[in-house]
């Protein structure tokens, strides 16, 4: 038998089992669910006993638990790799719009759709039918290469106490690689594999001018207004080019290369339909010389997310009022650091702001670190080796525009990541109806199967 077949053989057992974890309305972000969040994590765990892992713990945090399982290979010299997810999932409002209950996962042709199916419980469970595939066609009873699960309960809620859980345990998941099973692939006919996602960090800004409103006739033309100063000063943060104007804002920006470069450009993009998904838009916009795609994933942004002052009820009301408020968000990408930026941005702002008008900028404690996994890696090629043998075609390479945990498991366990999963952009995660694609989940079992025989192979020392 091989793993193909075995994947094959086993497919009901292994869809019945997820939906049985499906069932539990593990909501992270939902006090009223804490209990099923843990009732998520004892119920993989004690799976993860019955497939055979010698070590299943739940591990505590602060918050809600995490499920640590260690597999140890057979050679004591191998090399060790901790495959990360998460059990907990999104709330499920608006109800009216599901066609099924949400933690009644159903089966439609080749989808299922509930809950968690996609993000993040069906990418963490094609590991397990991946583990059973390459120990029973091998024949062996331990795996090539020490195998370490680690799947949170919080990260539909921040991650909030992951890093302090990391450092915790950081010898016990000291490994070679961190394989992230919580992106998507470019579709299901071109399969890929993500090597980076983008950071966040936010501000608030208020321009302050006189103690109150001041009529414009008898003021107007002779003070500050602080909602021009705020519009002046917005405007400001692009040149024409669509590049940030921050001093040092790119300084420390991973370029892409050459060949990143080239990979996307082979990937099938229609530039007008992705238009259309973005709200119907007119035309695309941003940092000159860059595609669509490299603007997205691989370069940093500046937005602003909300503006208000002055008068904004019905009729008018001729005032120059006393204050104006923004908010702003900033995406950023390898190599930046948030803190950094946010004192680049609070220095640029005090810079911008005209006599007679006092500035505050709030921002909110931490950032989320951009995460990077470069395609030459040892690791990426491997795992881009199984994937491209469970596909038969070409793996492409993407990245993506949102934010998660990955920086804080690079950085704390001190390893490269890996990202290898089979979800789509199209399933529906965080949003009604999600899904996914039962036979991309059969994929990525087939690609986990074969990637320990080669994580085996290129991550161990020369």
């Amino acid at each position: 038998m091989d793993v193909p077949e075995y994947v094959r053989v086993n497919r009901g057992r292994f869809f019945a089992d997820l939906k049985e974890w499906l069932a539990i309305p593990s909501i992270s972000g939902d006090p009223a669910h804490h209990g099923d969040v843990r009732r998520s994590a004892e119920w993989l765990a004690e799976y993860l006993r019955g497939m055979g892992f010698p070590t299943v713990e739940v591990w505590e945090t602060a918050g809600l638990p995490a499920v640590f399982a260690e597999w140890p290979a057979a050679d004591p010299d191998a090399p060790a790799v901790v495959v990360y997810g998460h059990h907990d999932v999104q709330p499920v409002e608006p109800l009216d719009e599901w066609e099924t209950d949400p933690f009644t996962p159903l089966e439609k042709g080749d989808r299922l759709i509930g809950r968690g199916t996609s993000d993040d419980k069906g990418q963490v469970f094609f590991h397990t039918l991946g583990i059973q595939a390459g120990l029973a066609v091998s024949g062996a009873t331990a795996p090539p290469v020490t195998i370490k699960l680690l799947v949170e309960g919080e990260e539909e809620s921040g991650s909030v106490h992951f890093p302090e859980l990391l450092r915790t345990h950081r010898d016990r998941l000291a490994c070679d690689a961190v394989v992230i099973s919580d992106t998507t692939m470019w579709s299901a006919d071109v399969p890929s594999m993500c090597t980076g996602m983008r950071g966040l960090t936010e501000a608030e800004v208020a321009l302050y001018g006189p103690d109150s409103d001041l009529h414009s006739g008898s003021f107007g033309g002779a003070v500050p207004n602080p909602l021009h100063a705020m519009a002046t000063l917005l405007a400001a943060l692009h040149d024409a080019d669509g590049r940030v104007t921050i001093p040092g804002f790119y300084d420390d920006v991973v370029p892409l290369t050459d060949e990143e470069r080239e990979l996307f450009a082979r990937l099938p993009f229609d530039e007008a339909e992705w238009l259309r998904t973005a709200g119907n838009s007119s035309a695309p916009y941003g940092e000159k010389g860059f595609t669509t795609l490299e603007r997205v994933w691989a370069r940093p942004t500046a937005e602003i997310n909300g503006m208000w002052g002055g008068h904004t009820g019905p009729g008018g009301k001729t005032i120059v009022p006393r204050e104006a408020h923004a908010k702003l968000s900033f995406r950023l990408v390898a190599g930046q650091d948030p803190q950094k930026v946010q004192e680049a941005f609070q220095a640029w702002v005090q810079d911008h702001t005209p006599a007679g008008v006092r500035a505050e900028v709030t921002i909110p404690a931490g950032g989320v670190r951009a995460c990077f996994s470069p395609i030459q890696s040892a690791g990426v090629k491997a795992a881009r080796r199984a994937m491209e043998k469970a596909f038969g075609k070409q793996v492409l390479f993407t990245r993506e525009g949102g934010s998660g945990p990955e920086a804080d498991l690079a950085d704390i366990l001190q390893a490269p990541l890996v990202f290898v999963a089979v979800g789509l952009n199209g399933d529906r995660i965080h949003a009604p109806n999600e899904k996914v694609e039962m036979p991309l989940l059969l994929k990525g079992a087939e690609a986990a199967a074969y990637m320990w025989d080669e994580f085996a192979t290129a991550l161990r020392p020369a």
